[in-house]
């Protein structure tokens, strides 16, 4: 309901993922909880989602349904966590604002004036708006930094390769030698800490053996916090 609110007056949600009452009523059956138990995720708009387009703005991929969840999604979902919109994007995803053909202007929801930065805009507008605690944006160049500044909100680029890129159409390298990364965004540092824990896991290091099987550390995270 928050989301549909948000999206009416900032236009930042793509598509709603189905099946998402099935999961909840699927994981209350469980005896194992995961990190992200019951949290809702959304997910930006080129992040591979079974049965849904990542259209990267581009009119092309719009008839492009994707048959199978990429590695991160899969283990969001591993984790108890909910993927429950896609978010816009700027077309390509390789501009500061968030606007394309299909799905037209995001808005910044803190002032309708502005851009919500991108290409991880929709991401920004969304959860700044109050439609969404915790998501996945990807940057190269500053996709997920930018709109996390321009939003007010948190948000991580991991070091390269330290999340799973397997099935998203990444945003393409502007420099070959910097990665493009998948990371959180969130109102607060904590529950980045908490989205990168949960993905640091087994299960995405089977899943994708090309990422270094490096769990999370919470004394890197509290390395240099006063006592």
């Amino acid at each position: 309901g928050e989301a549909l609110e948000v999206n009416r007056e900032v236009n930042c949600v793509t598509d709603f993922i189905h099946g998402c009452e099935d999961q909840l009523q699927k994981l209350k059956k469980q005896k194992e909880k995961g990190l992200l138990y019951g949290i809702p995720i959304s997910i930006k708009d080129h992040i591979t989602c079974k049965g849904h387009i990542s259209s990267g703005g581009m009119v092309e991929f719009l008839g492009q349904v994707k048959e199978e969840d990429s590695v991160i999604v899969q283990v969001l979902k591993h984790q108890g966590g909910i993927p429950f919109v896609k978010t816009n994007i700027p077309q390509t995803m390789i501009n500061y604002d968030c606007s394309n053909p299909t799905f037209g202007q995001t808005l910044n929801p803190l002032n309708h004036q502005k851009s919500p930065g991108g290409s991880s805009g929709g991401e920004g507008a969304l959860i700044a708006g109050g439609g969404s605690i915790l998501g996945i944006g990807s940057d190269v160049a500053g996709s997920i930094r930018l709109p996390s500044s321009f939003c007010g909100l948190c948000g991580l680029k991991p070091t390269g390769n330290r999340i799973s890129n397997s099935d998203s159409s990444s945003d393409r390298p502007l420099v070959p030698a910097v990665t493009a990364m998948l990371g959180p965004m969130a109102r607060d540092v904590d529950s980045l800490a908490l989205c990168m824990k949960a993905l640091l896991c087994q299960e995405m290091f089977r899943l994708d053996p090309s990422v270094p099987p490096i769990p999370f550390n919470e004394e890197v995270r509290l390395r240099g916090t006063p006592v």
